[in-house]
């Protein structure tokens, strides 16, 4: 049987045969329909979010607790573990399994210190009296910020289980499709979180 390659955006899996071409179709697909509903989700939470943010209830605004040079930081650390993601995703399409690992670890390692920084600046804000329960506007910014926290959390786990499974299972049918899925969620967080920046913290710090 001819051997093609996986055509999905974000990764081209080399040497895969028919049969894997139309098992990444159908599973990909489901894939992209759970993110779709993901999407869902967060669109109402950045909903919830528009509706409170002049609801302070005489607490801090966005002007006073937000800290841009922190959330720019944050930013640029999800977007070099995407970056580094995508880089495994190369070398998965070469098979070359030393790189996948030092690139996927490094994309595990900038993804922990995302959770890291956020978590610093979530508990100094509760430290500093801008706790969920101050305000309408607070609690929606925690809940919006913590939901996509536990989705990067959620993703780390999930490199790690990628990780041993590579070590176990080698580069098997079902190890590249989960892969590829695995490379989709990574990414759509990056674009959530670069949402998140863009509606949240930028017009935040100008109250």
């Amino acid at each position: 049987m001819t051997e093609r390659a996986f055509q999905h955006p974000g990764i081209n899996l080399a040497h895969a045969r028919e049969e894997d071409h139309l098992h990444a179709e159908v599973t990909v697909f489901g894939f992209w329909v759970f993110l779709m509903s993901d999407a869902i989700i967060f669109a109402v939470l950045f909903a919830t979010y528009a509706s409170m943010t002049t609801r302070t209830n005489g607490g801090p605004t966005g002007a006073e607790v937000f800290q841009l040079s922190n959330a720019f930081i944050e930013t640029l650390v999800l977007l070099f573990s995407s970056f580094a993601f995508g880089m495994a995703s190369v070398a998965l399409r070469e098979s070359r399994v030393p790189t996948i690992y030092r690139w996927m670890g490094a994309s595990l390692l900038l993804g922990l210190g995302f959770l890291g920084l956020e978590l610093r600046e979530l508990t100094g804000l509760i430290a500093s009296g801008a706790s969920p329960q101050v305000s309408g506007f607070l609690s929606s910014f925690f809940l919006l910020v913590s939901t996509h926290g536990l989705h990067v959390l959620a993703g780390s786990v999930w490199i790690v289980v990628m990780m041993v499974q590579i070590a176990v299972l080698g580069l098997r049918r079902e190890v590249r499709s989960l892969l590829l899925r695995l490379g989709l969620f990574w990414q759509f967080l990056d674009l959530i979180w670069i949402v998140i920046f863009s509606v949240v913290y930028l017009p935040g710090v100008a109250q």
